[in-house]
């Protein structure tokens, strides 16, 4: 693997401020340390690159890096003020999740650095289409509130396919959140301890930020995800194509 390669299979949108890439599942942003990642992929080919924010590596789909540091600050302040629109999609274990829900769950750090729900397990609640833990049941541990919103496009052979939509942006927030209310994300290393699948189910798929460099100055870029991610859900590129649209008219309703 080169860079050269990565940019020519995966680039969904590049300028002289950004590249956007539709990025495999099991390939990490930067950071990695048993592994090449896609900044030292770019460093060896002589171009240096910016993360405007990660995606694990066990996720695929978009991963916006930036190649100005101007555009690299004007991005990634939406991030830290929580203005960015993101939208992902996932396919979870369980077929009894609300058509629309909320998840405000707090996460905290727990042994061996692996994050977890800022509360005993049972401590979560649901009323309604939310889950929520009460303040008293917090943590002596700092905590990070932490925001989730989902959609439910589908339900299939106890499966459901989701649509969320982050608004925070804390490590691992809609593994550990979907985890810990009894949905576990397919494939997921964390918590399906099957390994039944070769991958984990969990697709980085819409992101919109302004970007004042651009005529419109918006960035709005969508990376549809390979028949990978449905093969546990749909091998049929039909209703997966139905799928995506029906998530689509969902997340623009």
């Amino acid at each position: 693997m080169d860079w050269l390669s990565v940019r020519e299979a995966c680039t969904v949108f590049a300028d002289d401020a950004v590249v956007a890439l539709n990025k495999p599942s099991g390939i990490s942003v930067t950071g990695e340390r048993h592994d090449t990642d896609l900044v030292e992929l770019a460093q060896a080919a002589g171009t240096q690159v910016y993360p405007v924010h990660r995606i694990d590596k066990v996720t695929s789909g978009l991963v916006l890096l930036a190649t100005d540091l101007a555009a690299h600050g004007q991005l990634t302040r939406q991030f830290n003020k929580q203005t960015a629109r993101k939208a992902y999609l996932a396919v979870v274990s369980g077929d009894d999740l609300p058509d629309q829900g909320e998840l405000d769950l707090p996460l905290s750090v727990g042994r061996k650095n692996r994050v977890r729900i800022a509360a005993p397990r049972e401590a979560i609640r649901r009323d309604g289409e939310r889950w929520f833990v009460d303040d008293a049941d917090l943590l002596p541990a700092k905590n990070y509130p932490s925001l989730t919103r989902f959609s439910t496009i589908a339900r299939k052979d106890d499966r459901a396919l989701l649509v969320l939509h982050p608004v925070t942006g804390r490590r691992h927030q809609i593994r550990v959140q979907l985890a810990w209310t009894g949905h576990p994300i397919l494939g997921d290393p964390l918590f399906d301890r099957t390994a039944a699948l070769p991958r984990t189910h969990l697709h980085s798929w819409q992101l919109r930020l302004d970007a004042d460099w651009l005529t419109p100055p918006v960035l709005d870029l969508q990376a549809a995800p390979g028949p990978d991610f449905w093969a546990p859900f749909t091998t049929d590129p039909d209703e997966a194509a139905h799928l995506l649209a029906e998530a689509d008219r969902r997340t623009t309703a």
